[in-house]
């Protein structure tokens, strides 16, 4: 008696032709993930040229991932994120304030937002307005990075001494501009 097949309940054996297939299978199959893994690496050094073998502080990168380290590693957060509520005023306060009232400084120590307006009746407004300012600010750049705002009012031109001017007077105190 002759059988064509394994005896049962054993798997058949592999002859060479199928040990062939199954070695090129698993010689693609790594080639495929060498390949990949050579494409990453292409990919990551598109974000700039390295320095040498091993990615370091030294290689290139791009200037918004290296302004954002720098500010991270000095610390500047809260004062680059008071200069872009700076930049972004109008939005904030609204066209007609921001046409009167412009941020003018920022101390970090005090966490104090100083700004002037161009008229003691602005400058009055803004006052009013303060609270529910600071409350706005501090929700857009995180709680307490403004304690307080210090309204100025207009800047006068230089009070000068002269024949018309009366000892110890401090000229008019009210709008210019």
């Amino acid at each position: 008696m002759t059988t064509d097949g394994p005896p049962p309940g054993k798997a058949p054996q592999p002859s060479g032709v199928d040990l062939a297939r199954v070695a090129l299978r698993a010689a693609r199959e790594a080639a495929r993930a060498r390949g990949d893994a050579a494409q990453q690496k292409k990919q990551a050094r598109r974000g700039g040229l390295r320095s040498g073998a091993r990615a370091d502080g030294r290689d290139p990168m791009r200037l918004g991932s290296a302004i954002n380290r720098l500010i991270t590693e000095r610390g500047w957060e809260t004062p680059a994120a008071v200069g872009g509520v700076m930049g972004r005023w109008p939005q904030i306060v609204g066209d007609d304030v921001a046409k009167h009232c412009v941020p003018e400084k920022y101390d970090e120590d005090e966490r104090v937002l100083v700004v002037r307006c161009d008229s003691t009746a602005w400058a009055t407004n803004l006052r009013l307005l303060a609270p529910t300012l600071v409350a706005r600010l501090n929700e857009d750049l995180g709680h307490g990075s403004v304690r307080m705002l210090r309204v100025q009012g207009p800047g006068g031109p230089a009070r000068r001494y002269g024949p018309l001017r009366a000892p110890g007077s401090t000229g008019p105190g009210d709008t210019y501009g």
